[in-house]
Order: C-alpha cells, then structure tokens, then sequence
C-alpha cells in the first residue's frame, strides 16, 4: 500500500487538530492504515502546532525533511518555516492573505523543487462568513480542490460533517464549500 505523509502547521487555536482528524479518518473509511504524531509547542499561547500525518505501509509516525507529499499550512509563516518538510513535487496548502504568494526569495525553492502550490486566504473568507473557527475546513477545501488528492472531495466534506461538532457543522461546511468553490475555479 502506498504510503501518503501530511504534515499540519498552523498556530495554537487555529484547529491543526482538527485538520488531522479529518484526514486520518478520510484514510480509515477507505481501509487505510494511518499513523499520526503531534507536536503541540506552545499551543496554549497562539505558539507554533504541527501534526504528522502517515498514511499507507508505515512503521513510524513522524514524517522526515525533504518526504511530505502534502503541506497544509493555516498560518503563512508557519508554510515558510515548514517548507523543508515536503519532497520533491510536493504540494502545499495555505492559509495566505493579501500578500502574493509564495514571496519573491522562496518562488525559486518552489520552482527547483517543483512544488506545486495554492494559497487562499480561507481565514478572511471564514470570518467574512460569519465562522472565524472554521478556517480548517476552508483549507480543507482548498486542499480538495486538488487533482492529486488521495481522498474524493465529498468524501472530505462527509468527514467534515460527521467529525464537526454539532454546532459548528453548519459553518464548517458553508466554509469548506466557499474555498472549494474559490479554488476550483482559479
């Protein structure tokens, strides 16, 4: 079975634990063997979070330098910080605002690498949408928007919705729809 590593990144509070779940459980619904590593840092206080995500034939839980297919990043610098991470061919996820992205010194990086990237600013659109918690789930769907996705995308907004808590299901979805929509059509 082929192995899939994510690695999460965001910041204390923003859901990379969330993020997780969605996608571990993606990989479960379908009979794929998951492991999973988190790395809280300073959480409490808005500090660097990231979480390793192995999916497929995997002996260990923590994805090494330079072999993560997917970066989903929901905090911009933390994308930067956590670029190392992914492989040659990689795909990252962002959470970016405003600003180009990537900036003008890492375009090169990406470029030799052959990383492809897409960066949405799913936290202004889930604030504009009354749901500033549910910036995961827009990254969520920008990462579903993706040809390369392991998983379908109504299976991910499925998962969204079963994993959501009740109160938040709602917005979660109306989140992950809207960046899905705003990716798919770039």
């Amino acid at each position: 079975m082929k192995t899939i590593n994510f690695v999460l990144s965001g910041l204390g509070g923003q859901g990379i634990l969330f993020l997780t779940r969605v996608l571990a459980q993606c990989a479960l619904d379908k009979g794929i063997p998951v492991l999973g590593a988190e790395t809280h840092g300073m959480a409490q206080r808005g500090g660097s979070v990231v979480s390793h995500l192995r999916t497929g034939d995997v002996e260990s839980s923590l994805v090494r330098e330079g072999t993560a297919h997917f970066l989903l990043a929901l905090e911009e610098n933390e994308a930067y910080r956590n670029l190392a991470v992914l492989s040659e061919k990689g795909t990252l996820c962002v959470n970016a605002s405003g600003n180009p992205f990537p900036k003008d010194s890492v375009r090169p990086y990406l470029e030799k690498m052959k990383i492809q990237s897409r960066a949405l600013p799913v936290g202004k659109i889930a604030l504009e949408l009354n749901a500033p918690l549910a910036a995961n789930s827009g990254l969520l769907g920008v990462f579903a928007a993706l040809e390369n996705t392991p998983f379908a995308k109504a299976d991910i907004r499925a998962t969204i919705a079963r994993l959501s808590p009740k109160r938040f299901q709602d917005l979660n979805l109306k989140v992950f729809d809207a960046c899905l929509e705003k990716t798919s059509a770039t």
